[in-house]
C-alpha cells in the first residue's frame, strides 16, 4: 500500500465543480485586487473566527510581519517567539528591524512553555508570538496573565490552527492580532498563496490593511512606508468555497488522529499529548522516536509518506548566526528536531490506510 505524506485530492475532488465556478465568477467579473471576493471572505472567515475584524493579506509572513510594523514594533525591540516553529515566526520578527528572542517548548505538546516566558523579558521586550503549533492551541491564560502583568502585546500565529479551540474559544481572538497562513497545504489552504490578519481591533485591522497597500489609506495617498501584501479576488474566491467545509473536514482529521492516539502501541514512539483545554485541528501529526532517520526510512520502505518538522532548529539555522545562540542551549526545541517525524495526516484518508500505517508503526 502506498500512502503519501499528504494529499489534496480527495478535498479537490469533492469542491471541483464549486472552485470552477468561482474561479468562472472572478474572470467574468474581471476584477483580482480588492474586490466583492476578498470582501465577502474577509467577513465570512471574521465571522468564522468570531472576531470582528479580518484583512485578506498575501501570506501568513506577511501577516505577522504587518501586525508588527502596526503595532510600531522595531529597531531596538524584542519579541518573544517559541525556538520550535517554523522559521517564518522569527524572520517577520527580523523584518521590522526587531529581535527574535527564542523560549523552549513543552516536549509533549511542542507549543511554547509559559513558565520559561518571564526569564527572558527585558525592557526591551514588546510582545509574545504563540504558535499554535500543528494545529493545537497553546496555553493561552498564562501566556495572557504574563502579558498583561509586563505590558506586553500578544500575536497569535494561527498558521496551522484554523478552527482550533482554547477552552471553548477558537485562536486567533485571544491578543491583539492574528496571523494566519492559507497556503495550500494548510487545513484551510488556497490554490496558492495567501494570509490574513484577525483581529477585534478596528484601528488596528485599518492600519494594517494601509500598510499592505503601500502604505495608503486612499488611492494616491499614503500615511505609512508600507508594502504589497493583498489577497487576490481568485484566491479568496477559493478560500470561501473550501471554508463552507473547513469544520466537517477539521471533524475527520480529529477522527483520524483519535485512531493514531489510540491505535500506536510501540515503546519506541512518543506520541504527542493533547492538552485536555484544547480542541486541536491536526494541521500535522508529529510523532517522536529516538531513532527517527532509521523509522522515517522503514515506514518509507512500506509505502507510507512522512516529513520531518522541522529538522534544524531556527537558532541553528545559517541566517540567524548573528543572535549568536550555540548549540545546546536550547535543548528541547534541538530535542524536537532531531526526533520528531510526522505521519500522513489529510481530508479524505481511508480507515484501512490509516490502519495500515499503525499497523506498520507498531512492527517498527
Amino acid at each position: 500500500m502506498n500512502i503519501p505524506f499528504v494529499s489534496f485530492r480527495p478535498m479537490e475532488q469533492e469542491l471541483n465543480s464549486d472552485l470552477r465556478d468561482a474561479f468562472k465568477r472572478v474572470l467574468n467579473n474581471s476584477w483580482y485586487i480588492d474586490g466583492e471576493e476578498d470582501k465577502a471572505f474577509e467577513s465570512a472567515f471574521a465571522d468564522y473566527c468570531n472576531a470582528e475584524h479580518c484583512v485578506g493579506v498575501g501570506n501568513g509572513l506577511d501577516a505577522l510581519m504587518l501586525i508588527l510594523k502596526a503595532l510600531d514594533i522595531g529597531n531596538g525591540d524584542e519579541v518573544i517567539v517559541p525556538s520550535n516553529t517554523y522559521i517564518a515566526t522569527a524572520l517577520a520578527v527580523t523584518y521590522v528591524g526587531a529581535k527574535p528572542v527564542f523560549v523552549e517548548p513543552d516536549i509533549n505538546t511542542f507549543n511554547i512553555e509559559p513558565t520559561f516566558i518571564e526569564d527572558v523579558i527585558t525592557s526591551n521586550t514588546k510582545a509574545i508570538i504563540p504558535v499554535h503549533l500543528y494545529g493545537q492551541a497553546c496555553d493561552m491564560d498564562e501566556i495572557k496573565s504574563i502579558a498583561g502583568k509586563h505590558n506586553l502585546k500578544i500575536i497569535e500565529d494561527c498558521a496551522q490552527a484554523h478552527g482550533a479551540i482554547y477552552k471553548g474559544q477558537k485562536v486567533g481572538t485571544f491578543g491583539d492580532a492574528a496571523g494566519f497562513s492559507f497556503y495550500p497545504g494548510k487545513n484551510l489552504g488556497a490554490l496558492g498563496d495567501g494570509g490574513a490578519v484577525v483581529t477585534n481591533n478596528k484601528e488596528l485591522a485599518d492600519k494594517v490593511r494601509a500598510l499592505g497597500n503601500y502604505g495608503s489609506d486612499y488611492k494616491y495617498h499614503h500615511i505609512y512606508k508600507g508594502n504589497n501584501s493583498r489577497l487576490d479576488e481568485i484566491q479568496a474566491a477559493f478560500l470561501s468555497v473550501k471554508l463552507q467545509h473547513i469544520e466537517r473536514m477539521n471533524v475527520e482529521r480529529r477522527r483520524i488522529a483519535d485512531m493514531y492516539l489510540e491505535g500506536i502501541n510501540n515503546s519506541r514512539i512518543m506520541l504527542p499529548i493533547v492538552n485536555s483545554d484544547c480542541v486541536p485541528v491536526w494541521h500535522v501529526f508529529g510523532i517522536r522516536c529516538g531513532e527517527r532517520d532509521d523509522l522515517e526510512e522503514y515506514l518509507n520502505s512500506k509505502g507510507i509518506g512522512t516529513n520531518k518538522h522541522y529538522p534544524i532548529p531556527i537558532h541553528l539555522q545559517e541566517c540567524y548566526k548573528d543572535l549568536g545562540v550555540k548549540k545546546g542551549e536550547l535543548p528541547v526545541a534541538e530535542e524536537i528536531s532531531r526526533t520528531e517525524l510526522s505521519i500522513p495526516m489529510f481530508y479524505g484518508m481511508k480507515d484501512d490506510e490509516v490502519k495500515y500505517v499503525i499497523d506498520v508503526i507498531n512492527e517498527f
